[in-house]
């Protein structure tokens, strides 16, 4: 895979920006897009729904040490792009419900279409400290291994698609998996409440008609770029 690098950034803004309107983020957050095997992009580091039209993205090295002017967590998608050939988008995010459920110390069920994309489940890094520097966050990424997201418990989630703009959509539906799930619990019947199971989870989590597509056009829309 290579990719355009002007054409990456506006991508990458574009992806920021959706995140700071849906609620997705606040004055925390980032996201990054892989432009080829030894390289990715990661948006600038302020607020990202505040990400200014044509603002400079940084290149980031896969297999290097992160330089210092980078936001320490990037070292999270760095070890992402590290150890799974098959994602070339990652956000990291501390959407409201998602950050209740975490501190709970809990993780989404497959209960609805949305939570379909992260059965059987969704893994938790049990521990409310910063990933700030190469260990812990090799830690929480093997903690990951194959699936589509982690939660860490008190401190968000990351979430990497085959694009950023599949990474974007998903991030979206971990926050609506995590809404499902409150609610779940706050009626007390976690316990009689359907889950999908493996096979209609499976079925479930298409990318046919134009899934991730539309949910990308509806939280880009009318951005500047």
């Amino acid at each position: 895979m290579s990719v355009n690098i002007n054409e990456a950034s506006v991508t990458v803004r574009k992806a920021a920006r959706a995140l700071g309107r849906s609620g997705l983020v606040h004055a925390y957050g980032h996201c990054s897009m892989r432009l080829d095997a030894g390289t990715f992009l990661v948006c600038p580091a302020s607020p990202p729904g505040l990400v200014g039209v044509g603002e400079e993205c940084t290149v980031l090295q896969v297999h290097e040490p992160l330089p210092e002017n980078v936001l320490g967590e990037v070292r999270l998608h760095q070890q992402i792009y590290q150890n799974r050939a098959d994602v070339n988008g990652v956000v990291r995010f501390m959407s409201p419900k998602m950050m209740s459920l975490a501190a709970m110390g809990l993780s989404p069920k497959p209960r609805h279409g949305f939570g379909s994309y992260f059965a059987p489940s969704v893994p938790l890094w049990d521990d409310p400290q910063l990933i700030r520097d190469d260990e812990r966050a090799q830690k929480v990424i093997r903690l990951m291994g194959e699936a589509k997201a982690v939660l860490m418990r008190g401190n968000g989630a990351v979430v990497a698609g085959q694009s950023l703009e599949e990474a974007v959509v998903l991030a979206w539906y971990l926050e609506d998996s995590c809404r499902v799930e409150l609610d779940v619990l706050a009626s007390g019947m976690a316990q009689h409440a359907p889950v999908l199971s493996n096979e209609e989870a499976a079925q479930r989590a298409t990318k046919a008609g134009r899934i991730f597509e539309r949910m990308w056009q509806f939280l880009t829309n009318d951005d500047e770029e």
